[in-house]
This record gives C-alpha cells, structure tokens and sequence, in this order.
C-alpha cells in the first residue's frame, strides 16, 4: 500500500465559489462575495469519458458530446472543452425556476425490491416523482450494500428505512439506473448520491447516522484510524501528538475505490466534531479530542479522497473518488450533558470553557484542502460570544451569523452548504413556531444551500411567486447564478455530466476484495491500544507464550483463538462444562450498549415526563427546556398536545437522557438504558476464577467509558482499548505477531465525577478533581 508521501496522485479541480444565497427572502440576509474564475478548462483540457442511455452522442469536429437537453446542437454546458464557470452559466441560463429550486433538495432514494420478480435494486416510486416531479438530484443512500443471504423480496421501506439488502453489484445497477432516469429529464443533469460513513466495525449501527459496513471493507471506528495514525507516529519518532497521516491515506484509498466503484461519489462526513464531550452518544464517530490531530486528520481525508489542491484553488476532478460534506459545523462535540439535538430535549450546545474557537480548527483544515461541502449541526448555542459576535440562539443551519458571517465570510468557505436531516419538518431548533415556508426562507437565508430530508420544491417557488423577496439586499439574478454555481460546479468537475455511470462488475470485484480486506485488517491491529500489562513473577502477562488454555468470553471467536495455537474453553457456549479455573488465561471481549431506549415516549408518564427526571438544561423562550421540566417537556407532542413525538424510542441513538452521564461500568450495570456485555457480573465471576492477574480485557470503546474502582476491571492483568475489531486482529496482538502501537486518541476518566464536572468543550479531565486515568496519547508496547 502506497502513503501519502510516496503515491501519485491524480488531479483533481474543484471552482471555488462565492457565499451566495440561492433565494433572498425577508427572514434574513447575509454577505454576498464575488466568484473567482476557474483556470480549468473542462477535464483539464482532456476529452473526457462519454456515456449516454438516455440521450444521443453528437459529434462536433471529430470529437463527441452528450446532447444532454435533445436539441441536436452542442450547447456550451455540452462542451467539456469549456470552463466550469461558462458551463454553470450556461445550464442556469436554461433552467426553469423549479429545475433551479430543485437543485436545493436532498433525500432519501433507496434501492427496492420487485416482489412481482423478485429482483433486488429495483428504482422506487418516489425516484419517478423526486427526479421527474420535484426537479432532484442529490439524494441519499442508505441500503446495507451485502452479499449475504437475504430475507424476502419487499419493495424498499424508503426514508429511514433500510430493510432491502443489495450486493455491490446490485448497488450498481441501481445507481446507474437512477443516473438514466435522471439523464432523461429536461436537461440532462445528473444525479449525485451521498451516505452516510460504511467501512466501519459498528455492532450498532444506525440508519440515518452510519451504515453497516455489510460487504464494505470494514475498518475501526473513527477514533480507531485516529489511534493508529497516533501510534505510527509514536513508532517513527517517540511522541503521539497529531499523527501520521499515512494511515489515513491508506483508509481513504480503500474506501473511495469502494464507495466509486457503486457510483457512490458523495458522503455526508466525516465528522470533523471533537470528542470533547464525553457523555455525547455520537463520540463513536468521531476521531479524537484533540483540535491539531483532528485538523491533520480532516485534511488528509479531503486530500484523499477528493484530490490534492492546484494551482487554481481546486480539488474536485473527473478522478475525484468521494466529495465530502464535512459535519457539523462549528462542531457539534460540546452538547450539554452530553444530550444531543436530534431529541428536543438536546437542543443546547455549551462553551463552558470558551473553547468556541478549537472546534473551528478541523474545519479550518478541510477549508484549506478545498472541502465541497460542509454541513452545520441541529444544535442552538447558548451564551455563546466569539470574537466579538453574540451568536442567536437558533438552530447552526438557520443562523446567517454562524454560516454567512463565520463560516463564509471569516473562514472563506466557498463550497455549498448542505444541512443536517430533517430541520424543516422535525428539528427546527429557534424556529419551533414558524412554518415550513417560513422555516425554508430562515434556512436559505441563513446560508444554507441544500436542504437535507426535503422533497417540495413547490414551498421555494410559491416563496418567490409570493415575492417575499428582499429585492433591494441584493440582485436576485445574480443570487441565483451563484447558487446554482456552488450546486453544479462540483458535478461538472466531477464528470458527472459526461460520465454517472459505473461497472457492477468492476463494483463487485472491488468492495470488500481480498487486498481492501488485509488494509482493513492492518489497521485494526495498528489501532489497538494496550492500556495495562502487568508482570507476573518479572514476566508481563501479554504476549502470551503460545500453547494455553485460554477462556474466552464476549465477542471472541473461539475457533480463530484456537487457530492461533491455544487450546479453548468457550464461554459463550451454554453446553460448556468446564470453568475457567480450567484455564491459564480468561481472554474477554466486553464493552457497553444501549438497551430499551425504544420504551421512551416524550409524553409518557413513566419516561418523558416522569418527574423524577428532570431536564438541567436549559434556553432562554424555549418550550420545555427551563432546567426544571421533565425531559419530555419540550417535544412538540407535549408542547401543542399532539400525536407526533420527535424523540419517541430515541430512534438516533443514547441512552435514556437522565443516564447519559452513566459511563463507569459499575453505574451501567445497573441502568435501565445501559447494558455491559458480557455482564459485569460475569466478567467478575470469571476475573475470580481464573485470577485477576491472568485476565486479558480487551474493551470496545464506543465512547470514553469510565474504568471505575468498583467494578474491578482495573485489576485485570492486560487491557486492552479497542475501536471496533475482529478476532484474527485481537490475537495477533495477544499472541505477539504484532507488537500494539495504538495510542489513545481520548482521554478517559476514572472516574463518574470526573465525567459529571469536565467541561463539554474542553479536551481531557484537567479540570476535574480526578483527573485522566490514561491521558490522551497514552498507549504502551510490548518491552516499551
């Protein structure tokens, strides 16, 4: 595998472009700069790859174009020859009103089922009427892409719903035949298609916040790659501060072949948020608490996966694998109390320690590498003052201060912004009592460009027939030739307009290939952190010697432990009759989940609105939210005393909110929301068995969990930190195949005090009593 350092790159270009409002409605206003020109000259100055399904090939002196809007005749939108501006302007120059407001939105499309056929990756209904009715095409995927048996044909539950499995062939065909649907619409534009992060070990994924990775190479978690980037680093020069970043290379080179190889060509992420905030549910899909690392991390990822920067300011190119929409601006790790905004109950996001400006430095970073997109968090923040700025107390993606005034105008940004899912229909923090047109109008006003989990492109055209239009802010022409330019700019870069289409042969031959796999399994064993090796008559208990009887328990495969040269005795099987007191070595896999969280109901009285339970935060004229409420307080349902709950069975994810700061073990064991597995009573059990000093823990770390005194896990002969591994990765570093080089990428606490006054934005425990148990860069090594 090549590095950073050492492979080639393609060219890849991308226009920049000015912060300009698609729409100038009376809610708001915001900056408007002037659009540089672009030196590219189409594909740089290459004829470019041509397929058409829909359309005819023209030829025009010798060379061939798509006639992409049927009128026979080479239009300069046509040309690849032509600049991206001339080619924006063009096409804007012919789009009705609704084919340019339908560029503004972005939803869910997955592939179905055909139970009349029985054939997988069939194109849905709703792909007839958001491409030919709604004028789309952006759209979101979010099928698990796998090659497993499946259960019965149905059609595809659409939105959320991901019930319809299909193999990466499959995926392919699917996405080629939505490119030739949308290639037949008016004007020919094509359709680009953004997920959700795949390649990642996630026992507990989430539609609408990862996919399974299903035949995906599967990586660690986020802060696994954030580890392993720390401890390449640490091997090379003795010191794990932020990172090397040819691990990050290595990961993107995989997953961007695999993701282009379905004609997946966007993402929603990465994550460019801190795990500042311990008790944030979403901490396992973040990197790492520290600002520097996470701004090398972002830029690699950008660099990689989009292409370097030229001469001309751009890196989006026909070559360019994925365009990333970083999230959530301004960085969404500080929620308070760990609550997060996809629940009413979460809408505050807190500086405590006035660290506004850190979390704005991984965005600084994918600025600079030339980011297409970037997308703000649901989040309200309180009392917030950056430089001089007293920021309002409304949802990121509303604000014309955070987007126009910080984001474009401060920190140049000239991409587009696309926001989170669903801030016009379900979260529409500061704006509860608008309606949706009003909410459509604050949201383009406010900067945003792409409207994420919206389909009626008639609510933006009956605004402007309406004319709720300031005319005298600015030229509402001109406004829209900009916005079009940051919409379209990157699919003509791209060539997309040439070229959507892809190879389900090529596709199924790439995703999760035999090589993808060994990168994949590399960093796994890079990843791991060795926490603890304690000596056992002067000989440390890890690597082992070979030839053991091992005990396993959790998430470990007895038959690849045995493979590797140890004799087993499985725990997990109910039929075992031998104990490990039978074993010399306990070998347990265990973290902590989420559990029963499907019961809560804002307006139930024996969860949302128990009053045992009451919510501590609190804004300032929001509903339900005055620090004395019950969690279910601010729900709409309750509010306005309806049936439609937003945070009902907190589909995204967290615990119960009154456990969120319930991260030490021994407090999880015995929560409603929380379950450790194997039981902490188990792992104990076993621990007394075969003796503490002859325990190997290897955790999965889905968040910064608390390895508290009570529950006697710190007396463990080995621990080991995980983000997401296999069997085969574990015991190659148990055995001493591979000496563990990972270093943390978060500080963990040791204890639930430590958790309960640390400041949300802040990185590490400094500021508590207690302090770290293991700080963040910390990791040992075998002999080290």
């Amino acid at each position: 595998m090549t590095t950073a350092n050492s492979r080639v790159r393609r060219r890849r270009g991308m226009v920049g472009l000015a912060a300009a409002l698609p729409l100038t409605f009376i809610l708001g206003a915001g900056a408007v700069a002037a659009a540089p020109q672009s030196t590219n000259e189409g594909n740089h100055g290459k004829p470019a790859a041509l397929e058409a399904r829909a359309k005819e090939i023209i030829k025009v002196k010798g060379r061939q174009f798509k006639d992409l809007n049927g009128n026979g005749e080479l239009d300069v939108y046509e040309d690849w020859r032509k600049p991206v501006e001339a080619r924006v302007a063009d096409l804007v120059g012919q789009m009705t009103l609704e084919e340019k407001a339908g560029l503004m939105l972005i939803d869910t499309v997955n592939a179905s089922c055909d139970p009349a056929t029985g054939k997988f990756g069939t194109v849905p209904e709703t792909a007839h009427d958001y491409i030919g009715q709604q004028q789309m095409h952006r759209f979101i995927f979010r099928n698990v892409v796998d090659s497993a048996e499946r259960d019965e044909c149905q059609p595809s539950g659409g939105g959320f719903g991901t019930n319809v499995r299909v193999t990466p062939g499959e995926a392919a065909t699917f996405m080629n035949d939505i490119q030739e649907l949308s290639e037949a619409t008016r004007l020919g534009i094509p359709v680009l298609y953004k997920s959700n992060a795949r390649n990642h070990i996630d026992p507990q994924a989430r539609a609408g916040i990862n996919e399974a990775s299903g035949a995906f190479s599967a990586f660690p978690k986020e802060a696994g790659i954030a580890a392993a980037a720390l401890g390449e680093q640490a091997e090379a020069t003795g010191e794990a501060i932020d990172g090397d970043m040819s691990v990050v290379d290595e990961f993107a080179d995989v997953m961007g072949d695999e993701w282009s190889s379905i004609g997946l060509r966007g993402m929603y992420g990465y994550m460019a948020d801190l795990s500042t905030e311990p008790r944030w549910y979403r901490t396992h899909e973040t990197f790492t608490e520290d600002a520097d690392l996470g701004a090398n991390i972002m830029g690699q990822l950008v660099e990689s996966l989009q292409g370097e920067v030229g001469k001309d300011g751009n890196s989006l190119s026909a070559e360019t694998d994925v365009a990333l929409t970083m999230k959530h601006f301004p960085g969404g790790g500080p929620q308070e109390l760990g609550l997060d905004p996809h629940y009413a109950f979460g809408k505050a996001q807190v500086y405590p320690g006035d660290a506004f400006g850190y979390h704005l430095k991984p965005f600084e970073a994918a600025i600079e590498a030339g980011v297409s997109s970037i997308m703000p968090y649901y989040g309200v923040p309180v009392d917030v003052t950056y430089e001089g700025v007293d920021y309002d107390e409304v949802g990121m993606a509303f604000s014309d201060q955070i987007v126009n005034g910080l984001l474009r105008d401060q920190m140049g940004f000239d991409g587009y912004v696309n926001s989170d899912t669903g801030i016009i229909n379900d979260r529409a923090w500061g704006l509860e009592d608008a309606t949706v047109p009003e909410r459509v109008a604050a949201a383009i006003n406010g900067g945003t460009d792409t409207l994420s989990g919206f389909h009626e492109v008639k609510t933006i055209t009956d605004l402007v027939d309406a004319k709720l239009v300031t005319e005298e802010r600015v030229d509402l022409a001109a406004e829209r030739l900009l916005a079009a330019e940051r919409l379209l700019a990157p699919m003509f870069e791209m060539g997309l307009f040439e070229d959507p289409y892809v190879d389900p042969a090529v596709a199924t031959a790439t995703v999760g290939s035999d090589e993808n796999r060994e990168v994949a399994l590399d960093l796994q064993r890079k990843s791991t952190v060795l926490l603890q090796n304690q000596e056992i008559d002067g000989d440390s208990l890890l690597p082992l010697d070979g030839g053991e009887t091992v005990y396993v328990l959790g998430n470990v495969d007895a038959e690849e432990v045995a493979a590797s040269g140890y004799e087993v005795i499985d725990g997990n099987d109910p039929a075992e009759q031998r104990t490990a007191a039978d074993a010399d070595v306990a070998l347990i896999s265990m973290t902590a989940r989420n559990v029963n969280t499907g019961a809560y109901a804002s307006n139930d009285p024996a969860t949302g609105l128990n009053p045992e339970h009451n919510n501590p935060s609190a804004i300032e004229g929001s509903e339900g939210l005055d620090g004395q409420s019950p969690y279910g307080a601010a729900d709409v349902c309750v509010i306005d005393s309806g049936d439609e709950c937003t945070d009902n069975g907190l589909r995204f994810g967290g615990s119960f909110p009154w456990e969120a700061s319930t991260l030490d073990f021994t407090g999880m064991k015995d929560a409603e929301s929380w379950e450790v597995t194997p039981s902490l009573d188990a792992v104990q059990q076993v621990m007394t068995e075969v003796g503490a000093e002859n325990t190997v823990l290897d955790i999965y770390f889905r968040q910064p969990f608390v390895l508290d005194e009570a529950s006697g896990l710190r007396d463990a002969g080995a621990i080991l930190a995980n983000f997401g591994n296999t069997t085969a990765a574990l015991m190659d570093v148990v055995s001493g195949e591979f000496n563990p080089q990972g270093r943390m990428p978060f500080a963990l606490a040791g204890t639930r005090e430590a958790i309960l006054q640390q400041n949300s934005d802040t990185p590490g425990y400094d500021e508590t009593d207690d302090g770290a148990l293991f700080p963040y860069g910390f990791g040992l090594s075998y002999n080290k």
